[in-house]
């Protein structure tokens, strides 16, 4: 019986290939029914060789045919959705022909990664399903070879726009599935910090090490994006980042002390509410608070302006009558540092607070 079956399988190991590259030759359109009947033929056939002729020649023979499809998805673009599912399909097969006659994991590890570099539209790689065959010498092997490939990529520096070509997108497809198969952080981080063309690429990587309880890390990862960010973009999140850090670690201080510096480096409304939350209870609150209106009325460019003004307006939501006269007082400042701009956005102060009688009955006291 068992050599009636390794007959069988010798006797399809030039057919099967041969056939599959027949159908991947280019023709006539009205012959692709035909051409795709006879590849889903093949796939089936390997299926069924996985029960009768079991070995590793069948390993050999269904990666030469996973090689031919992947070649023939690129080939074929009006068809490239159904080659991709049937070549998916049929490294299904290989998986499972390696688990029943395990190969040598280096070599498979090795196949594995070429499959992937070599050929343009590989399907994606499960490493759980090589897992068995692999064991630790292959993956370590498989692993060593991907992340030394992977380190002579350039990074991408902030502003820059990546060179995303197919060795790129191949050997970052290969890594993401590593990183997430063997859970490894580093791996992980590898991975982004490969590119940090924006400012969300710096809070990726400060998020993935917060969440892996690296707070110095995440914190240096904070700092460094928003020294690339000039406090735009992605600075708010990253700041929420180390708020949350600093908070965890016992020193409110410390986050204070980052959003104040952000704030006189790049003032905005959502780094001052990130102070108002930290410090508007403690009796630190009003004097900074005015420091922080005199930084923008001294700017006095129109950005520090506008800012100006829609931090009196929260102040306008939120005031006590303690410091009523206070936020009357900045908007006189702002009378001086926009007076041609100010009738109108005093009106809009107006209409937005129509229902508060003590507000506007203040402001007609005050002469605005």
């Amino acid at each position: 019986m068992e050599q009636r079956g390794s007959m069988r399988l010798d006797d399809l190991m030039d057919p099967l290939p041969a056939t599959v590259a027949t159908a991947l030759l280019d023709g006539e359109e009205e012959q692709w029914p035909a051409r795709w009947q006879a590849l889903v033929g093949v796939s089936v056939e390997l299926q069924s060789l996985l029960l009768t002729d079991p070995g590793l020649e069948l390993v050999l023979l269904t990666e030469q045919i996973v090689e031919q499809l992947a070649d023939g998805v690129a080939a074929s673009p009006a068809h490239s959705v159904e080659l991709t599912e049937l070549t998916h399909r049929v490294l299904q097969t290989h998986a499972r022909a390696c688990v029943l006659a395990p190969p040598d994991p280096i070599r498979l590890a090795d196949w594995l990664l070429r499959l992937q570099l070599e050929h343009p539209e590989a399907p994606d790689v499960s490493l759980a399903l090589y897992a068995s065959v692999l064991d630790d010498e292959g993956l370590a092997y498989y692993r060593d070879l991907a992340v030394t490939r992977f380190e002579r990529l350039p990074v991408i520096g902030f502003g820059q726009t990546g060179r995303y070509d197919r060795n790129r997108w191949a050997l970052l497809r290969i890594m993401e599935e590593l990183a997430e198969y063997t859970e490894d952080v580093d791996l992980q981080l590898l991975v982004l910090t490969r590119d940090l063309s924006s400012g969300w690429h710096y809070l990726q990587v400060a998020t993935v090490l917060q969440d892996a309880g690296r707070s110095a890390e995440a914190l240096e990862w904070v700092e460094r994006g928003l020294r690339a960010t000039g406090g735009r973009g992605a600075a708010p999140r990253l700041i929420d980042v180390a708020i949350d850090e600093y908070l965890r670690m016992g020193a409110p201080e410390r986050a204070i002390a980052l959003c104040h510096n952000a704030f006189l480096d790049h003032p905005s409304l959502e780094v001052y509410l990130k102070l108002r939350t930290l410090v508007v209870h403690t009796a630190d609150w009003p004097p900074l608070r005015s420091a922080l209106l005199q930084h923008l009325a001294a700017d006095g460019s129109p950005h520090a302006v506008e800012v100006y003004r829609r931090v009196v307006e929260v102040e306008l939501t939120r005031r006590s009558s303690a410091d009523g006269e206070l936020v009357l007082d900045w908007l006189e400042q702002l009378r001086t540092l926009q007076p041609d701009a100010f009738a109108d956005y005093l009106d809009h102060i107006k209409l937005r607070h129509i229902a508060d009688r003590q507000l506007l009955d203040d402001l007609t006291r005050r002469g605005l």
